[in-house]
């Protein structure tokens, strides 16, 4: 992925070996290629090597740990390697909600895998042949490239299966559909003039789409037996009370419309839309969904210029 000089871009590569469910990526692992820091995580105890959770988007706490001979790591046979976007500073993690949607799942499957961020202007040479021209996300696995997200996503969650992982599919279809056009919808907003009401007017109705479908009771929240009809959803996300892959395709758009829309476009998600704040508030109550989050500067930077061209 190439763009003006300077540029750091944003990638994201998950590289397998094949394996069974007894040769599954068993490290965790944090690189920040500027400094040359190294954190190994893993989810036993917290010491001068390991951590409890991956630290994705804390990077003070990533520096705490130097690249000495104490610290260095060396990857498995069997190892799950992710690359993704270095930010404006080119070590930290950048905008990419497709990237950050692929690490929510391998969160949620519980799979301990390998996070690097690539400054793109300092490509390291065995990455100089991966996939050239391909834009990020991408899998190499038993030396097969999947370039498709949406493949990847399918791939991870059927080689990812029970018994040792869990499936993340939801339950309702509807739950997939409802958040379809709101990103293409915000897209459009930021890209047009500030006069155009037309585009504003059509995020809102997304949202709204949004919020009526969180209020109202699933299926399998009604209770036939009841003499009490529930009138409102008290689910915490999409398809219930668990995360799916409708959450972690959802939320890192949410994630950038709520902060690139405030920034250049002084809008807020209405207080009205009750349905769509108790999602979010959920959701950053999460570690799978909060700790994958890119700084907000980055989305800011990103969008730059894109808004700047509003007339």
């Amino acid at each position: 992925m190439t763009g003006k000089k300077g540029k750091r871009l944003a990638w994201l590569c998950l590289r397998m070996e094949k394996f069974t469910y007894e040769h599954i990526p068993e490290n965790l692992v944090w690189i920040k290629h500027k400094k040359e820091t190294v954190c190994t995580m893993a989810h036993g105890g917290v010491d001068n090597r390991t951590c409890e959770r991956p630290l994705i988007s804390a990077t003070t706490q990533c520096s705490l740990f130097p690249n000495t001979e104490e610290t260095a790591f060396k990857y498995p046979r069997h190892a799950s390697h992710s690359l993704i976007e270095a930010g404006h500073d080119g070590e930290n993690v950048g905008n990419c909600p497709f990237c950050q949607r692929l690490f929510m799942v391998l969160w949620l499957k519980g799979v301990k895998f390998t996070v690097t961020t690539v400054d793109m202007r300092k490509k390291p040479e065995e990455l100089k042949d991966l996939a050239p021209g391909t834009n990020p996300p991408f899998l190499l696995y038993n030396g097969t490239l999947k370039t498709d997200f949406i493949k990847i996503e399918e791939f991870l969650e059927q080689t990812l299966a029970p018994p040792r992982y869990p499936h993340l599919s939801p339950l309702n279809k509807e739950s997939f559909d409802v958040g379809a056009d709101i990103f293409a919808k915000f897209s459009a907003f930021i890209k047009n003039s500030q006069g155009n009401a037309v585009h504003e007017k059509n995020l809102m109705r997304e949202f709204k789409r949004l919020d009526n479908y969180l209020i109202s009771p699933l299926p399998e929240e009604i209770d036939h037996n009841s003499r009490e009809t529930m009138t409102i959803s008290k689910r915490q996300f999409l398809d219930g009370d668990r995360l799916t892959l409708a959450d972690c395709n959802l939320l890192p758009k949410l994630h950038v419309i709520r902060v690139a829309a405030k920034k250049y476009c002084d809008f807020d998600i209405p207080a009205q839309f009750t349905g769509v704040w108790r999602y979010l508030q959920n959701a950053n109550e999460r570690e799978e969904f909060k700790q994958t989050c890119p700084a907000d500067i980055e989305i800011e930077k990103a969008y730059f210029t894109v808004a700047n061209q509003r007339k």
